[in-house]
């Protein structure tokens, strides 16, 4: 069985691993011996790819101004290198191609897989010209087959798209991390600590941790809270300078497993106080690692951490600094 996987999502995060291209990693190097994929990806050489016996990798990783030029050409070059092959099913990486073209112009099943429906549901910060909405829709209205990595993502989805319900599938997410993967090198604060992993931006609904969690150290001034993901921008240093929180915070950058299981073992609990998550594979990370999870108690987030965690009303700021 050859299949092709459009590496459009490996070209959206040339330089980062993790995510989307992070699931396709582990989906690609799991099919069966006998499978063929086929990735098209313009990441470089250094990030991250799958492995299989018989994948091939076909690459275009150079980039150049204007980046108008630049996709032009990647998109030629691809169009012109997929079409010497021959597959029975395509699986785009998004909802987008390398080539350019569109998914429907393949001549095979399609396979497409919603993760979300975050540009639809806060569009006017996400999406204020509905550009990723409607790859969305041409997108799953081409496929032949859906799948959705939560049910919440699902019905989120047929709300918008009720004529789609036979082709959808829910395929939940997994996750590496465990108590075996924890480095016990890796030195975490000696100080009593709170957790939070990933994206900050906006439904993330950072902001009303900060004020939770300055309302904790009132009563417990010597409580941290630490943060993985991206460096803090100079908005929220001044955020966390005008809630006292300087001495309160520390930040992790790039981790590896190892490190980020460890940091997940010795914390307090996760707190995920996200307003809407397709999946959201913290909490699901954080309870494999042996940490407690107090997260938002909307979306898919009920589904992933089921009984296992304390949920709260994410725009409560009471409610979380009560859990």
């Amino acid at each position: 069985m050859k299949v092709l996987y459009d590496g459009e999502i490996y070209a959206m995060y040339a330089k980062q691993s993790g995510g989307i291209s992070r699931y396709f990693d582990n989906l690609i190097s799991r099919l069966p011996e006998e499978f063929s994929p086929i990735l098209t990806t313009a990441r470089n050489r250094g990030g991250s790819h799958p492995i299989h016996p018989n994948l091939n990798l076909l690459r275009c990783d150079f980039n150049f101004y204007p980046n108008r030029i630049s996709r032009w050409f990647r998109n030629r070059y691809f169009k012109h290198i997929v079409s010497q092959y021959e597959f029975q099913i395509a699986n785009p990486t998004y909802y987008s191609l390398l080539t350019g073209q569109s998914i429907l112009d393949y001549k095979c099943p399609i396979v497409i897989t919603v993760y979300d429906m975050i540009h639809e549901i806060f569009s006017d910060s996400m999406d204020p010209y509905g550009i990723v909405s409607e790859l969305k829709r041409k997108a799953v209205f081409s496929a032949h087959s859906i799948l959705c990595i939560s049910e919440s993502t699902r019905q989120d989805l047929l709300e918008r798209y009720p004529a789609l319900e036979e082709r959808t599938t829910v395929t939940l997410l997994a996750t590496e991390l465990g108590e075996s993967c924890i480095s016990q090198a890796f030195i975490t604060p000696n100080r009593p600590y709170y957790l939070y992993v990933g994206a900050r931006e906006n439904y993330k609904n950072f902001d009303q941790l900060l004020l939770a969690f300055a309302n904790l150290t009132t009563k417990f001034p010597h409580i941290l809270l630490c943060v993985g993901g991206s460096p803090f921008k100079k908005k929220e240093h001044k955020r966390i300078a005008e809630l006292n929180l300087t001495n309160n915070i520390e930040h992790y950058g790039m981790t590896s497993d190892s490190q980020l299981a460890k940091l997940y073992n010795a914390s307090i609990a996760l707190v995920y106080p996200s307003l809407y998550e397709g999946f959201g594979i913290p909490p699901l990370e954080a309870m494999s690692c042996g940490t407690a999870v107090i997260a938002s108690n909307v979306s898919s987030i009920p589904e992933v951490v089921g009984d296992a965690g304390l949920l709260f009303d994410p725009k409560s700021t009471d409610e979380l600094v009560d859990h």
